[in-house]
């Protein structure tokens, strides 16, 4: 059984953001990046906190299972040891299983596009962004902008990128994502 104060920081971290001034209502844009496209294979144990400007309860935590290789893309979300939610991607097909309790507004597509953003190459990010979006990309830091204006912010303790600390900030969208990973082969 899913506690409901984990299922209440879901619905909080996924519930439709406050609009800004600037640029109203635009979205993120989606990436769809084939999972060959990541350049190698990983198997990884994660610890997620969210964290949303929206949920006066604080950060809530997940533990998840990211396993990608040249032909599929799959997560598994655990909460107090129970899957609540597993994404398939194997570049042109998103499927899901999720927990009849899982918040309506919980997103999949969202949670593909963070963790694209996150892991894959630059060259491959960039090529999947519309006119006008850029990428920046240092050895600790990684940013999404456009018209001059920093959307989302990547920041990576270490090495290789998908082992260690990462912390992304969503400036559009409202929330802070902290992932803590480690391989788990």
């Amino acid at each position: 059984m899913i506690p409901a104060l984990f299922v209440a920081g879901l619905v909080a971290c996924t519930s439709t953001p406050r609009p800004r001034p600037a640029p109203p209502g635009e979205p993120l844009p989606e990436l769809r990046l084939a999972p060959a496209a990541l350049g190698a294979s990983v198997s990884l144990a994660q610890q997620l906190v969210f964290a949303h400007e929206q949920d006066p309860g604080g950060p809530r935590s997940l533990e998840a299972l990211l396993e990608v290789d040249p032909a599929q893309l799959r997560l598994a979300g655990l909460a107090l040891g129970q899957r609540i939610l597993t994404l398939r991607w194997d570049g042109s097909r998103l499927d899901e299983e999720r927990d009849p309790r899982l918040p309506a507004q919980f997103n999949s597509a969202l949670v593909l596009r963070d963790v694209q953003l996150v892991y894959w190459p630059a060259d491959a990010v960039r090529a999947a962004l519309p006119a006008g979006w850029t990428l920046e990309d240092g050895p600790a830091q990684r940013t999404l902008s456009k018209n001059g204006r920093e959307w989302v912010t990547v920041r990576y303790d270490g090495s290789p990128r998908w082992e260690g600390r990462t912390q992304l900030t969503n400036h559009s969208e409202h929330y802070q994502l902290t992932i803590e990973s480690r391989s788990a082969e």
